[in-house]
């Protein structure tokens, strides 16, 4: 992705982006880290310090560049129906997506005609039971419905949760606050509610404020607990009773204490309060999303340089030609309120090369200062511009490799129609749990654009999705070198093979499993390898006939394994193999030819050099990868027999091999040839049998 042929097209791209509306400017808080000179996600945010080096972490307003993937929000939930996808990355993705009907609520602030607290809430029919309402700290009504007594101490908490990140305060167990000495107006009742601000409130997520209800919600009944605010139970269980010591009560049930709303079940009730509501001109029913637009802007060097450029300004009257920016001292401002659009023609914007491209305190990134790239002219202009000095981050390049894939070396194109409609959409993508929002959705994002843009025919990129299991070491703990339980797989190869190595990963259980690695297993796989060898080699000159029993186990074999490639059941494929195997070895040198062609064809997906050795051992001077896979007769597939358990008085006996339709009186005969059940019947007399066909034969005696 970083390769400058790419490049040019991721930048396209983006420029598809932003001349859509879909690529914009926006003051966004982040999470500022100036001893790494980068801006942090909130994971990387703990207890206000960044998870590498400790550093300070500020939340400070940056100039970010903006993707509005919010605008896909309800496409890329519905695009989800139907995919063969696993079924908890699907949940993942539409948790991400978060969308969620509901109802806007406005509280007018007290002494403030011109000002309101909009809230939204799932759960209006509790509206009756606010007893406070909570902003977040870095709501912007806080300062100005903070009174002059509390000022001072609200600045003071302010200050101090700004340098949490968003996680960080969502996941503290003990929730923080302080009262404003601010009032709004109970939008139905008219009543005083006071205004809090609690760090349990994002800015970043719904409108950065919450009617509290503490009777039922948990967090706001945890807040009211710890600072003694008033709870009013608004809401009964339809049978039985809520302890209401016990805590917030959040289920549905019917309206108590709420006036005209009384006796209303939940879902009545919500939908009459947000109808009145609507007429009061107080809220409304509307759809929300957790879902955020994606920060785009990255103040590091490595990443696609994003082809946009401003115009410089100077001081009123001064001559932008007789003016050099990158000069010290050069007195300018960026307009960054007039970007501009790289020609086409003009990408890719390559990055320049520096010295030192370590990050900076400047959250304008490191090309800031690389001046002779960032400031530039235009043939017969003398006026100056200034190119964008973000990047792009990791996630532009890998959402729409797949595409380059399918045309790696079109210069006019990103990719072509031709090659759209020969290989979209990916018929199986593999990849790690891990990646199951961020990635997937990224990727499907700029995919449904470049649909709606014309340049795919196809809605969604992936039509299958597996998450392979994760390897760990040998001692069942994720591999790390500070564990010391990295497995190098050179040592593996170098040891026992490439094959070895690749069949024994596939062996070692279901793909989407979660394993140990265990090298001294690998000489098990080894030892099936040596064995099939031998199978091939004896069948080399051997002229020996297909017998039933073998051409039974060979299409039995054919058909599990072409099922098991199918389905990525690589071990059982593996298995159905070595059972194979084993029975060919038992013929010694009466090996038919053509069983062991298909053996050597069978296990080349697992293991390509061993396949292909084999294949050459048996006369084919063309690699096997040209022959055609293997084909197996549904009818030699099928058992005629089957074997079915006997039982005395409810206790295992024997067992029988019996034709699949025979009837209980044929399972009778073969039971009593069976020493143990006659010897069990010697001397009784046989009161009752209970047959099941195909599963069991019971014969109660006394």
């Amino acid at each position: 992705t970083t390769d400058e042929d790419y490049v040019k097209w991721t930048q396209w791209i983006f420029l598809q982006l932003y001349k859509t509306g879909l690529a914009s400017q926006s003051m966004a808080t982040v999470n500022w880290c100036a001893g790494l000179g980068t801006v942090l996600s909130n994971e990387e945010v703990i207890n206000g310090l960044s998870e590498r080096g400790d550093f300070p972490v500020e939340r400070l307003p940056l100039r970010q560049w903006v993707l509005k993937i919010t605008d896909y929000a309800d496409t890329l939930e519905e695009g989800l129906e139907g995919m063969d996808w696993p079924s908890g990355t699907l949940s993942a993705q539409k948790q991400w997506i978060g969308k969620s009907v509901g109802c806007s609520i406005d509280f007018d602030v007290k002494g403030m005609e011109s000002e309101k607290v909009s809230v939204f809430t799932t759960r209006a029919d509790t509206l009756m039971g606010v007893t406070y309402v909570t902003l977040a700290p870095e709501h912007p009504l806080v300062s100005s419905v903070t009174s002059p007594e509390q000022k001072e101490s609200v600045d003071e908490y302010v200050k101090t949760t700004s340098s949490r990140s968003d996680l960080d305060r969502t996941s503290a167990k003990e929730k923080t606050g302080i009262f404003t000495g601010g009032y709004a107006i109970h939008p139905l009742t008219g009543d005083s509610v006071p205004i809090w601000i609690g760090d349990y409130v994002l800015g970043s997520y719904g409108t950065g404020a919450v009617m509290a209800v503490p009777a039922h919600d948990e967090r706001d009944y945890e807040f009211a607990q710890k600072f003694g605010l008033d709870i009013k139970w608004v809401v009964d269980p339809v049978k039985g009773e809520h302890d209401r010591d016990a805590g917030a009560y959040t289920a549905p049930g019917v309206s108590v204490n709420s006036g005209e709303f009384d006796g209303l079940k939940t879902a009545k009730a919500i939908k009459n309060v947000t109808y009145k509501l609507n007429e009061m001109n107080k809220g409304g029913a509307v759809t929300t999303y957790k879902l955020r637009d994606w920060v785009f802007s990255r103040q590091r060097y490595w990443g696609e340089p994003i082809p946009i450029y401003f115009p410089v300004l100077f001081p009123e009257g001064v001559d932008p030609a007789t003016q050099d920016p990158k000069m010290e001292g050069c007195e300018h401002t960026i307009d960054y309120d007039t970007p501009f659009a790289v020609e086409e023609s003009e990408l890719p914007l390559k990055l320049p090369e520096m010295d030192d491209f370590k990050p900076g305190d400047d959250p304008a990134g490191c090309l800031a200062r690389a001046k002779d790239w960032r400031y530039f002219q235009k043939d017969n202009d003398p006026k100056w511009y200034a190119r964008e000095t973000n990047t792009m981050p990791q996630w532009a390049g890998s959402c729409w490799y797949y595409f380059r894939f399918t045309d790696p070396k079109n210069a006019e194109a990103a990719f072509g129609a031709t090659a759209d409609e020969a290989w979209m959409p990916v018929d199986l993508y593999v990849g790690g749990a891990e990646h199951a929002v961020l990635h997937l959705l990224y990727a499907r994002f700029w995919h449904r654009v470049l649909f709606d843009l014309g340049y795919t025919k196809h809605k969604e990129p992936f039509k299958k999705l597996v998450h392979q299991g994760m390897i760990l070491g040998t001692d069942g703990e994720k591999m790390s070198k500070s564990r010391g339980n990295v497995v190098n797989p050179d040592d593996i190869v170098n040891a026992q093979g490439a094959d070895a190595l690749r069949l024994y990963e596939m062996f070692m259980g279901p793909l989407e499993a979660v394993k140990p690695w265990q090298t001294s297993q690998v000489s098990g796989v080894v030892r099936f390898q040596n064995k099939l060898y031998s199978v091939v080699k004896a069948a080399v000159n051997s002229d020996a006939a297909m017998d039933d029993e073998t051409e039974k186990i060979l299409h039995k074999t054919m058909k599990k394994v072409t099922e098991d490639i199918e389905s990525m059941g690589f071990n059982t494929a593996i298995s159905a193999l070595m059972v194979l195997t084993n029975h060919l070895l038992g013929l010694k040198d009466q090996v038919p030819k053509e069983a062991a062609e298909k053996l050597a064809l069978m296990v080349s997906p697992m293991a390509p050099h061993l396949g292909e050795e084999c294949w050459n051992m048996l006369g084919h001077e063309d690699s096997l990868a040209y022959h055609p896979w293997v084909e197996y007769k549904e009818e030699l597939c099928v058992d005629n027999t089957i074997k079915m358990g006997v039982q005395v008085n409810g206790k295992s006996r024997g067992e029988i091999e019996i034709a699949k339709d025979a009837s209980q009186e044929d399972a009778m005969e073969e039971a009593m040839k069976q020493a143990k059940v006659s010897a069990q019947l010697d001397g009784k007399d046989i009161k009752k049998v209970i047959f099941v066909p195909g599963r069991i034969l019971n014969i109660v005696a006394k």
